[in-house]
């Protein structure tokens, strides 16, 4: 596995040792609703994750978890609910009894707060390595240019690609591609960190390079929710695990009781086959 810079900034990857829970909260999702359709996908989904907290969403394909991470920058509309972001809602707001859009202008605001890292790399192909970290702080928040280029030139060294500034994406593995993207994310200086299954489009030999970059971005204290199947990654990096199922929060706690003595007969059905497999 290619090394990761540590040089750039120092980080750490130990763990506040006080889990989020008593944390002012960073994101406030209420009584969240959303359905495909007739088929309801999110079910009064209720969660706050603490300002600094790494907040694992795990669970069955079809259980809602990536459609919640969604929700929260508002990818996906939602019927019914909340999402806050440092006290500013997202989507909508209650007004009057009724349920009104925030403009368009508010919105946008509060989202460039947010970064988001998917599956796929959506890396624009004929920019460079560089331009493509830079391209959003420029255009989206009017950035000076020469101030966004040290930070992105700080932010690839920090991923272990100091020396693919040039590089045209189509010339990198995946896991590189994927590491930019993290890069590209927060160049933004985010408030808070999406991950939506950063590493299931990847071969397995290059899944650990990526889960290393998140590793250190969640021990500087970035706030992070993290939709993923690697449960021994979740067990190291956050401080909190939720079990989704059925659109349902079903059980959350500190990865070590949630894991390793899970309460719910579904929690205790899905971790089977990763004690079974020694995954765990």
């Amino acid at each position: 596995m290619p090394a990761v810079s540590k040089s750039a900034s120092p980080m750490s990857t130990e763990r506040s040792p006080e889990p989020g829970f008593g944390r002012r909260a960073m994101v406030e999702i209420v009584a969240l609703g959303k359905s495909f359709g007739r088929v309801p996908v999110l079910r009064d989904v209720s969660l706050d994750i603490g300002d600094g907290e790494v907040v694992a969403v795990i669970g069955p394909s079809g259980s809602g978890k990536t459609t919640l991470l969604r929700c929260v920058d508002l990818l996906e509309e939602f019927e019914s609910g909340e999402v806050r972001l440092d006290g500013a809602a997202i989507g909508y707001v209650e007004r009057g009894g009724r349920r009104v859009r925030r403009p368009d202008r508010e919105l946008a605001a509060t989202r460039a707060q947010i970064g988001i890292v998917f599956q796929s790399f959506n890396l624009f192909p004929h920019m460079k390595v560089l331009r493509n970290v830079m391209v959003a702080p420029v255009r989206v928040k009017g950035e000076p240019p020469d101030e966004v280029e040290a930070r992105a030139r700080a932010l690839l060294a920090r991923v272990g690609l100091g020396d693919k500034l040039d590089a045209y994406p189509a010339a990198l593995s995946g896991g590189q591609q994927q590491r930019v993207a993290i890069a590209r994310a927060l160049a933004m200086r985010p408030k808070l960190m999406l991950f939506d299954e950063v590493t299931s489009a990847l071969d397995p030999e290059l899944v650990g390079e990526v889960l290393e970059v998140i590793r250190q971005v969640a021990g500087e204290g970035m706030t992070m929710l993290i939709v993923t199947h690697e449960m021994q990654f979740a067990r190291d990096v956050a401080h909190r695990i939720v079990f989704m199922d059925g659109g349902v929060v079903v059980e959350q706690g500190p990865p070590e009781r949630l894991l390793g003595d899970p309460q719910s007969q579904r929690l205790k059905s899905f971790l089977r086959r990763y004690h079974q497999a020694g995954l765990v």
